[in-house]
């Protein structure tokens, strides 16, 4: 009976010992390195960051990929400031002339991924010149009755922070406005609405409403588009006080979405790219992955979301990115390329290189950026 006694604290004492461990936060330190290490790999390939992007076709570098790598760097130069990571931004910006790649006339959101850090810029050493590209596309959305243009959620994050800061900026509640008025019909319009309130996800776009079904029978949820809406809520939430009339939805939506997520993490720490089918190309992947912690951490961070319950998953996420996906040189496997459903890009794997390596990167950093406030 003793030995059972012994036994049984033994495999008890283990267990604590490896869940413990499992929690372990990780030193600013580690985070700071391993955030230089893959940063510094992707400027090296990239020394000038203004260079069009050779793949399928020709385009210019202030495409939405690359605005997603300056979002995470912004970020990071915030907590490991470094001259070279501002010049490397305003080379960028200034080499692109702080325009819009389909032009100032275009209502698309993706391209207004690049004001996010045209803003950023301009705050630090206000020129006029900076923002006009992007504060005339904005203004002539702001200005205008129509309001369905984000019709995939990939365009929240893309566009939102934009709105939300210009109408900071300018003390101007119609950008703010609007911007509600876009995000509401993606929301609850386009397609009968994108986000399902019952299971608390979205849809990536009409496409993928039911009736279509994963092949393993469940709803369609494309993990980095959910990230997109989780990072698209928590910067606009950083921005915008609290006062904001819609402050209150978003802080809601988001709560919701990272509660729905937690049963969905997989045991080695990742989402699948289908997150309730892990049937349908299931696997590691980083960069919906690295949303989610980024969003987990940032809730921890903001006091909305206790340790007890999120502080695990969200270091498990980043453990298992820093562990499975980092070579040596710093590039990043696991990373999904471009695409709006679980089956593009695959397969996916250490080495394979996604066709672009800029946004997986970004949204790594923007990760390791919350995870850092988080450390010891």
């Amino acid at each position: 009976m003793k030995l059972k006694r012994l036994n049984l604290f033994v495999i008890f004492f283990i267990g604590m010992s490896l869940h413990a461990l499992a929690q372990r936060t990780p030193t600013k330190k580690s985070v700071i390195d391993v955030m230089e290490k893959t940063n510094a790999y992707f400027m090296r390939v990239w020394p000038d960051p203004a260079q069009k992007i050779v793949s399928d076709k020709v385009r210019t570098s202030n495409l939405w990929t690359r605005g997603v790598y300056y979002e995470g760097l912004v970020d990071f130069n915030k907590i490991a400031p470094d001259s070279a990571y501002l010049k490397y931004m305003l080379d960028w910006a200034e080499g692109n002339n702080w325009s819009l790649r389909f032009g100032r006339n275009s209502r698309h959101a993706d391209p207004m991924c690049a004001g996010q850090t045209y803003l950023d810029l301009y705050q630090q050493d206000p020129q006029s010149h900076k923002i006009l590209e992007i504060q005339y596309a904005v203004d002539m959305m702001t200005y205008s009755d129509k309001a369905d243009d984000w019709t995939w959620i990939d365009a929240l994050q893309m566009a939102m922070p934009v709105f939300a800061k210009l109408s900071v900026m300018k003390n101007d509640a119609r950008y703010s406005e609007k911007m509600y008025d876009l995000y509401i019909h993606s929301k609850n319009i386009e397609g009968g609405g994108l986000y399902n309130s019952a299971e608390k996800l979205w849809w990536r776009d009409k496409d993928f409403v039911p009736p279509y079904k994963t092949p393993g029978g469940q709803n369609c949820y494309w993990s980095r588009g959910n990230g997109w809406v989780i990072a698209a809520l928590a910067r606009v939430m950083d921005i915008l006080p609290e006062t904001d009339p819609h402050y209150q939805e978003y802080k809601t939506t988001y709560l919701e979405m990272m509660d729905a997520l937690l049963p969905l993490q997989r045991k080695d720490g990742f989402w699948n790219v289908s997150l309730t089918d892990p049937s349908d190309f299931g696997g590691p992947e980083l960069s919906g992955t690295a949303l989610f912690v980024y969003g987990y951490a940032w809730g921890i961070n903001k006091g909305w979301l206790s340790e007890e319950k999120y502080l695990s998953p969200a270091l498990k996420g980043w453990n298992a990115m820093t562990k499975k996906c980092v070579h040596k040189d710093g590039m990043l496997g696991y990373v999904q390329s471009t695409g709006k459903e679980p089956k593009d890009g695959q397969p996916l794997s250490y080495d394979k290189k996604a066709n672009f390596e800029d946004y997986g990167l970004g949204c790594f950093l923007l990760a390791g950026s919350q995870i850092y406030h988080l450390s010891k």
